[in-house]
């Protein structure tokens, strides 16, 4: 589980077989072989350390559905450890199982701040609703706005400067995981509207 605030931007050092050498300073603090680190808002397990850096295997399905398939030696990436009982809770709670992959559509500055415009899939379109939680390469966002198939979001400066997505530009692809709430909610309702049945019941422990 992760907040969805970046700690640091690792950079790829190496990428080979099915695993990736990202080089890091922050994230390798108290870390360990087998512990979660997201990169880019995908949950992966560090399979091995060094002084500065660590490395993770990556399964082709993760590959074909998030954009680690497209990293490249010195590619950056959003980095964040596995949330501790002690951690503030910043941002939202992600899981780090991407949903989908979007693209970035337009880039505006507003003031200092920048306003992204995503592409997003129809199907999970009827998660995003505005100034819900969207979380983009690992990064706990706020939907500014939302349209039939893209949403809006706003970046300030800070967030410009110290994760990834203040060096994105229009065509590049992002990972994007939708609230697990709104994956709750949906399934709740859906339940009440099929009504009792007894596979509900047995689903829910009753029989």
């Amino acid at each position: 589980m992760f907040t969805g605030i970046v700690e640091e931007v690792g950079q790829v050092k190496a990428i080979r077989s099915g695993r990736i050498t990202i080089s890091a300073n922050l994230v390798l603090k108290k870390t360990k072989p087998g512990d979660s680190i997201c990169v880019n808002g995908a949950c992966l397990t560090v399979t091995s350390l060094s002084n500065d850096s660590f490395s993770v295997d990556v399964m082709p399905e993760t590959l074909n559905r998030t954009n680690l398939g497209v990293l490249q030696s010195g590619s950056h990436v959003n980095l964040e450890r596995a949330l501790t009982p002690e951690s503030r809770i910043g941002g939202h709670f992600l899981q780090g199982h991407i949903d989908t992959t979007g693209s970035v559509l337009s880039v505006k500055p507003e003031g200092d701040a920048l306003i992204m415009r995503f592409t997003a899939p129809q199907e999970i379109m009827h998660y995003v609703v505005e100034k819900g939680f969207i979380g983009i390469d690992g990064l706990s966002l706020t939907i500014i706005q939302r349209q039939e198939t893209s949403f809006d979001v706003s970046l300030v400066s800070y967030t410009q400067e110290h994760t990834v997505l203040g060096q994105k530009c229009p065509g590049d692809t992002v990972n994007i995981e939708v609230d697990i709430i709104a994956k709750y909610v949906e399934q709740f309702v859906r339940k009440e509207k099929e009504g009792v049945t007894i596979d509900l019941l047995m689903e829910e422990g009753f029989i």
